[in-house]
């Protein structure tokens, strides 16, 4: 095999013309090549140069300041962002800059993503897909355009016998920046300090499908021959340049090792859940876990759902598989979101949508940022922010069981549980509850046509998918019907005849 060469970040960031393509990989602060996205940054601060890129992400890349894409975030260097998600900061400048315009940006459901790109390694020309139907990202609603710049849809509605798809064009790539841990003299990269993969491999087969340049920020360099073949995540064939950086830092400090499945952490670390507004809603969602079940847990609340059934020695058998890789164990914290602690097995995110496609989940537990009288929820585009999707419409397109878990208000609240009932201290200025959500990232009609059980779990009730819309089905104790529920949802609310108390050891 052909040596690589190993160059400098500034060597490496030169490859970029203005207009190019790049492809980058990571998942907010985890497996992000930051060395060459700074790089790349002070580039064009210098120069001018690269101006009018595309950048396609298929995860949030970077979180804070100079982390990730707010490297990109100078008027006239980015005239294109295709993702599936931005940012959930407000303080971020990349997502101002979409905010005012300065580049036209789309978004594309994760799973979406990784199928254009291993379309685009095997030569195809279009990715065709149901995923996203009836959701913001269908031409026939929004398309996915997340601005004004944005002024037309990525995907087209078409006919493939007597079904309707989505048709994405396949987008070549000139650069990729990708990162692993290390590389042997050959361009041989393996990612054993890395807790997940995320798509390297088919990003760099992309790219080199697509004529581009493959380079690879790693912490070392190896001899030839020195890493086990089956340790190799990227092959040298699809590498053209390595950057060493040394003080690359370990996706979760010092619990590294427990997540790449070096060393087991102790489940009695695992850690617990305050008695808090967070803990009432995973408590009660918790119960909705089955033994032996295999559980996807979104961003936000879910992820704290392990350790209330750690508590109580709940559901031991399940699986907690997360749209990033890691099978079993329990997932990490915020930080290092889609990461587990004590994984049983890694796979790519790439074979993990085809997983999540075909129905390999139970039950799914995610976060909401608004709800609308029909059930629909949106986590993409809200007060602010534009999160986008990123595996969310994937997730929930073939789940059986969806279990939405968020506050009943915002801004300002105050509550906490008291012997058994929840005391309201100071209600929130905004309530989830929406006639109509500003975007629709789950179709509510589309679910209950497929017949799919959706639950909606807040701190003060619990609410059902029907046919025909929501109903209440559960009330806090300690909680008025009227008051505290029913008057603050700006739309008629159907009540269960059957309405039932919320168990009281939530609330203790």
């Amino acid at each position: 095999m052909r040596y690589v060469n190993t160059i400098s970040a500034a060597e490496a960031v030169a490859m970029v013309r203005d207009g190019d393509t790049i492809a980058i990989c990571g998942c907010e602060n985890v497996l992000t090549p930051n060395v060459l996205l700074r790089a790349l940054g002070e580039r064009f601060i210098n120069t001018g140069s690269p101006r009018a890129i595309t950048e396609i992400h298929p995860i949030i890349v970077g979180m804070g300041e100079g982390k990730g894409l707010e490297n990109l975030a100078h008027p006239g260097m980015v005239a294109r962002a295709i993702g599936s998600g931005y940012s959930f900061l407000k303080t971020s400048r990349y997502t101002e800059l979409l905010k005012n315009n300065a580049f036209a940006a789309h978004v594309v459901p994760m799973g979406t993503i990784y199928q254009m790109l291993r379309d685009c390694a095997a030569g195809r020309r279009r990715t065709y897909t149901r995923i996203g139907l009836g959701t913001f990202v269908d031409p026939g609603v929004e398309g996915g355009c997340l601005n004004a710049a944005a002024d037309r849809s990525l995907a087209e509605r078409i006919e493939i016998e007597g079904e309707t798809h989505l048709a994405y064009n396949v987008e070549p790539i000139n650069v990729a920046f990708l990162r692993g841990s290390t590389a042997d003299e050959c361009g041989n990269i393996s990612l054993e300090d890395e807790p997940v993969s995320l798509g390297v491999l088919a990003i760099a087969q992309a790219t080199k499908a697509s004529g581009g340049k493959v380079i690879v920020q790693v912490r070392r360099v190896t001899q030839k021959g020195s890493i086990h073949p089956r340790m190799v995540e990227i092959p040298g064939i699809f590498v053209d340049a390595v950057v060493v950086a040394p003080d690359q830092e370990l996706a979760g400090g010092a619990l590294n090792p427990a997540l790449t499945g070096e060393t087991r952490l102790p489940v009695r670390d695992v850690g617990s859940v305050p008695a808090s507004i967070e803990r009432i809603i995973v408590s009660r969602a918790s119960m909705e876990v089955r033994d032996g079940q295999t559980v996807n847990l979104g961003v936000g609340m879910p992820v704290e759902l392990p350790k209330i059934l750690h508590e109580r020695n709940g559901a031991p058998t399940a699986t907690y598989f997360p749209e990033h890789g890691s099978v079993g164990g329990i997932p990490g914290e915020r930080a290092i979101f889609g990461t587990n602690i004590n994984p049983d097995a890694i796979i790519d995110s790439t074979s993990v949508f085809d997983c999540f496609q075909g129905g390999a989940l139970d039950i799914t537990f995610l976060g909401c940022g608004q709800i609308d009288m029909a059930g629909n929820v949106n986590v993409s585009k809200f007060n602010g922010i534009v999160p986008g999707c990123g595996g969310f419409i994937d997730i929930v397109s073939k789940t059986p069981r969806v279990v939405f878990c968020g506050a009943f208000t915002a801004g300002g609240f105050d509550a906490a549980p008291e012997n058994g009932r929840l005391l309201i201290r100071r209600e929130g200025r905004f309530t989830k509850f929406v006639p109509q959500v500003e975007q629709i990232t789950f179709n509510a009609a589309l679910a209950a046509q497929k017949g799919q059980q959706v639950t909606y779990v807040t701190e003060r009730a619990v609410f059902q998918l029907r046919e025909d819309g929501l109903e209440l089905t559960e009330i806090a104790p300690g909680v008025d019907l009227q008051r505290d529920v029913l008057d603050l949802i700006p739309f008629p609310m159907r009540v269960a005849n059957d309405l039932v108390t919320m168990e009281a050891m939530h609330f203790n």
